[in-house]
């Protein structure tokens, strides 16, 4: 837009030159034999995004958890308008203007959408619950804010994306100071996504300032003003967005060369495994063929909602499959049912770990055994063999680098780094010939990407496994694929090979265009 760009100049001067929102002062916080915040400076400004950077374990759920009035510092102070203050609870931050989505969600499953946006704050006529009025609230807050729910629904019902709105909503319902967002679009769409960037525009007009944590590096140059990085609790700087480029955060947050993320993988296409023709999903996705060999990674790109995590879910048994074919090893398979394709050879890896891929509340030991229970190695003919079990998941802990190597830990402990590995380890159990990752790294920080992006080297390269990579990030289609393909609203636009797989070739078909068919 013509002078567009000028107006932002002139927006963003006014927020560097507002006084500070919040500032926090040499901030510190000790858990047992752990120093998580160690006197760490941050400052939000009204009207601005601040993006906190950093991987996971570097301090930056510690400290939008302090400014939540979840937790209570050690050591430093907190200002909120230029005054200290001591949250007591969520609840008294929330009183003063500030609100935090985190990652684990805090409703309450049995009760409705309604309820849970209200809950703690609920309209009464005298000593009764108005559940009209409540009604009616609801609705208008989520109509105002382009949320497809219904206010009567139960939270249980709805997907994560859903939930998520959800929790969304509960924060911008009410009169902002001050909103905290970790990790808010893992779950959303593509247009989910769009919509809640809107939103956050909207916050900053209203002099709302916006502490945002994200893994995404594209998201940081898309919606942040400034972002400060974390690294082992403490702050290693803080920049403008403008001067923040992809190579710079890495190094800023790792101490080592964005390079260094990204091994050298040598693909020698062997023996086909699997073959899409003509593959349709619903009304998700329509006619689309791809190949996948052994010792290779095959990349499926597209923007969230592209229908590409839709394919694998249908090659492995989860979508239902109203047209075209599948072929595995050279055999037909026409319904594909998880528990035969897992048989056949076949592991799946979804993107949202915590709900489909494992029971968090059980041991690290018990969620990689749990699919190869009926294998000989795990049991008898009427009892479990704990003993091999036990030998075989510590081997495959240390394999895998899980940190702490604690197999009889339960998994909600442990880093999403490391929960992402104990989900491999558990498609390992059963010496699968076809790995299919959707989003594998999503919310996981670039050290423990680093380590998934080595251990997918060495399936191919070594166990001579065929990898299917379904991600929405470029830079893992560029560096780690041999093949590409590229979906656009449900259909297949293009399939890219070598040299031909560059960041421009690949956004080229992220869109639509005047020249592209269909």
């Amino acid at each position: 837009m013509p002078g567009s760009s000028g107006e932002h100049r002139g927006a963003s001067t006014l927020v560097a030159e507002a006084p500070p929102l919040l500032r926090l002062r040499g901030l510190s916080k000790w858990f047992p034999g752990v120093q998580a915040l160690d006197q760490v400076d941050f400052d939000l400004r009204p009207g601005e995004v601040h993006v906190l950077f950093g991987e996971n374990g570097a301090g930056k759920s510690t400290l939008i958890s302090i400014v939540a009035g979840a937790l209570r510092a050690d050591a430093g102070e907190v200002l909120l308008h230029g005054e200290p203050v001591h949250f007591r609870s969520v609840s008294d931050a929330r009183r003063r203007g500030i609100s935090a989505v985190f990652q684990e969600f805090s409703l309450v499953p049995d009760m409705t959408v309604e309820e849970n946006l209200f809950l703690g704050e609920e309209l009464t006529t005298g000593p009764f619950l108005n559940k009209r009025a409540l009604h009616r609230r609801a609705e208008a807050t989520l109509t105002q804010l382009g949320f497809p729910l219904r206010p009567g629904m139960k939270v249980n019902r709805l997907s994560r994306a859903e939930q998520q709105m959800v929790e969304i909503a509960k924060a911008l319902r009410s009169d902002l100071s001050i909103l905290i967002l970790d990790e808010p679009t893992a779950a959303l769409t593509e247009r989910e996504t769009d919509r809640l960037f809107q939103l956050l525009r909207e916050c900053k007009r209203r002099r709302v300032g916006i502490v945002y944590i994200t893994h995404r590096m594209d998201e940081i140059h898309r919606i942040g003003d400034r972002v400060t990085v974390l690294r082992d609790g403490r702050r290693v700087a803080t920049l403008d967005v403008g001067g923040a480029s992809h190579e710079k955060l890495v190094e800023l947050m790792t101490g080592r060369t964005f390079e260094a993320f990204f091994p050298r993988i040598e693909h020698s296409p062997g023996a086909q495994l699997l073959a899409i023709e003509d593959l349709t999903v619903g009304r998700v996705v329509r006619d689309v063929s791809l190949t996948v060999c052994a010792g290779e990674i095959v990349g499926l790109a597209g923007l969230v909602g592209s229908g590409k995590s839709e394919v694998g879910r249908a090659v492995f048994g989860l979508e239902p499959i109203d047209g075209g074919t599948i072929r595995f090893l050279d055999r037909p398979v026409n319904r594909p049912r998880a528990r035969a394709m897992l048989d056949a050879g076949i592991v799946y890896l979804p993107p949202d770990r915590r709900t489909e891929g494992l029971v968090v509340q059980r041991s690290v030991r018990e969620n990689m055994a749990l699919c190869a229970l009926t294998l000989s190695p795990f049991s008898g003919r009427l009892f479990l063999r704990r003993r091999s079990e036990r030998g075989i998941c510590t081997s495959l802990a240390a394999r895998l680098k899980i940190s702490p190597p604690r197999i009889e830990r339960d998994v909600v402990f442990f880093s999403g780094g490391n929960q992402q590995k104990v989900m491999l380890a558990k498609g390992l159990t059963r010496n699968p010939r076809l790995f299919i990752m959707d989003e594998p790294t999503m919310g996981v920080d670039v050290g423990a990407k680093t380590e998934v992006y080595n251990f997918m080297k060495d399936l191919v390269e070594q166990a001579g496994a065929g990898i299917l990579l379904i991600s929405s990030d470029l830079p893992e289609i560029l560096h780690l694929t041999s093949r590409t393909y590229v979906m656009y609203r449900g259909r297949m636009r293009a399939e890219l090979k070598g040299a031909e797989i560059t960041e421009q070739e690949v956004l080229s078909h992220f869109f639509e265009s005047e020249t592209a068919g269909g």
